[in-house]
């Protein structure tokens, strides 16, 4: 546990400060991360367990990998107009970042780190487009809750994520487990499903090759804004 989480006494308390933070965005995770260890043992030695079961498997190795095409998507926003993936890459570099949905305080920080640092990626001639498994009410809120300047992309039933090979089946302790923080996956996502992208990051070049990319079972870690950074600079613009 690092020493800056012991000073919260609440996942509220803790996730405002992770949210407002200016550090790198794993330590702002951190922070969360560690709290809720704290508070609620039990929930985060579930979470541990299912995730060593992810890790043991590859679970999203994979998925598209650097120097390999990424695929092509056409999804809507939250206001329902289709995009596909070349209109980004038409102006440059692109950070395709996939969340889990607006009730993730992981992927909200994540949101928030990647808003702040939209004016950074302008400058280098990139763009950031975040996709999530929710209806386009929940993107819309994700895509608010963020202050983001950049489009939120609506998954429905993880297709896009499923032709990654990102898409991930929660099972009966991780179901009961969100359940208990009133997590309504079904309605967020409009189906039974229980399933869920693993988060990830990849920087694409304007040819659609990936050049870098952040995968990681274990959904508190991200990819370092620094490096996503450095990835798209040595890009170039478009």
């Amino acid at each position: 546990m690092t020493t800056m989480a012991a000073h919260y006494t609440s996942l509220g308390e803790a996730f405002r400060a992770a949210v407002e933070g200016e550090g790198p965005v794993n330590e702002r995770l951190a922070i969360f991360a560690d709290t809720l260890r704290r508070l609620d043992p039990a929930f985060t030695a579930m979470v541990d367990r299912y995730i060593a079961r992810l890790e043991a498997v590859g679970a999203g190795q994979s998925a598209p990998g650097v120097g390999e095409p990424m695929p092509e998507f056409v999804l809507p926003d939250e206001e329902g107009h289709l995009t596909p993936l070349g209109a980004f890459l038409d102006k440059g570099p692109a950070v395709i970042a996939l969340h889990r949905g607006h009730w993730c305080p992981y992927c909200r920080i994540n949101a928030r780190a990647l808003a702040q640092a939209h004016r950074a990626l302008a400058d280098l001639g990139g763009s950031v487009v975040a996709i999530t498994p929710e209806r386009a009410a929940f993107a819309a809120r994700f895509r608010q809750s963020a202050d983001a300047h950049y489009p939120v992309l609506v998954d429905i039933d993880n297709g896009y994520a499923l032709a990654l090979n990102l898409a991930i089946w929660l099972d009966a302790d991780m179901r009961r487990g969100m359940e208990s923080f009133n997590v309504d996956l079904a309605g967020y996502q409009g189906n039974d499903h229980w399933m869920l992208p693993i988060p990830a990051t990849f920087v694409v070049g304007t040819d659609g090759i990936v050049k870098a990319r952040f995968i990681d079972p274990d959904y508190r870690r991200r990819m370092d804004i620094d490096d996503l950074l450095a990835a798209v600079a040595a890009i170039g613009p478009a």
